[in-house]
């Protein structure tokens, strides 16, 4: 029995990664992001696209009190030896609510070129897309913020660097103008979110809208590391994972 890989081969005195030699072409040469698009596209980014990935990956890394954040940090009160466990256990609800939009959003772009061509102008594709899903009963990704109600402060920033780095494309042409038709049609301005913006300039990006969401989940390792710090850094006894404990045991209601 064989195995191929590309990724990675080493030997008793050099690692090389997608072809390139570790210690020398990459250590101390490239960012993590940088790393991670690699990954993904197996070469180094250009400066543009290592100047959006990483803005894009700053942009989602943290979020403050999610769901995520604190099953990290539940997850850490509970096996505080074992912090692997507790970043995975953030990891594991990046789905349609939190994170995992921005891939349904590529998913959409990238479908509807492939679908119905590129010989429609950006105006009528939005109109189709829109009448697609409607019939479909499909939902539309991207759209919507709990908090940021009318405009999300990440979503313009992302398409002004997006513009600047050369992948503000027909991705990203085509959300903006089904969110123009969304928004006219409900007759109220709804917010454009940043994991929409994400999905669209990723997928100008030429990235398959099936490892969109795994930058996401990167991205967002990292920002759990600053939750595990803080329950460190309150100790065991003040941590915000013990107080939630506390507070459900004493406000619960227990009835057979």
């Amino acid at each position: 029995m064989e195995f191929q890989t590309k990724i990675g081969r080493s030997t008793a005195d050099t690692i090389q990664v997608h072809g390139y030699d570790l210690a020398e072409d990459l250590i101390g040469k490239i960012t993590l992001a940088d790393m991670a698009f690699l990954g993904a596209k197996h070469r180094i980014p250009t400066e543009q696209e290592s100047k959006m990935l990483n803005a894009i990956l700053v942009a989602i890394c943290e979020h403050g009190f999610t769901p995520s954040s604190i099953s990290t940090r539940l997850t850490y009160l509970g096996a505080p030896e074992a912090v692997q466990a507790a970043v995975a256990a953030g990891l594991l609800g990046a789905g349609t609510v939190y994170l995992g939009a921005m891939e349904y959003v590529a998913e959409m772009l990238q479908k509807a070129f492939a679908q119905f061509g590129d010989d429609k102008n950006i105006e009528e594709l939005a109109t189709v897309v829109i009448k697609d899903r409607k019939e479909k009963g499909l939902q539309f990704p991207g759209f919507g913020h709990h908090i940021h109600k009318v405009v999300d402060p990440r979503t313009g920033k992302l398409f002004e660097i997006a513009e600047e780095t050369g992948f503000l494309g027909k991705h990203s042409l085509l959300l903006l103008e089904i969110h123009r038709q969304f928004c006219e049609e409900k007759g109220k301005k709804i917010t454009l979110n940043a994991v929409g913006a994400i999905g669209a300039i990723m997928s100008d990006m030429e990235i398959d809208y099936r490892v969109v969401k795994s930058f996401a989940v990167a991205s967002r390792a990292v920002g759990l590391v600053a939750h595990l710090v803080e329950e460190i850094d309150k100790g065991r006894k003040d941590s915000i994972a013990q107080q939630l404990f506390e507070y459900v045991e004493d406000n619960t209601d227990y009835r057979g």
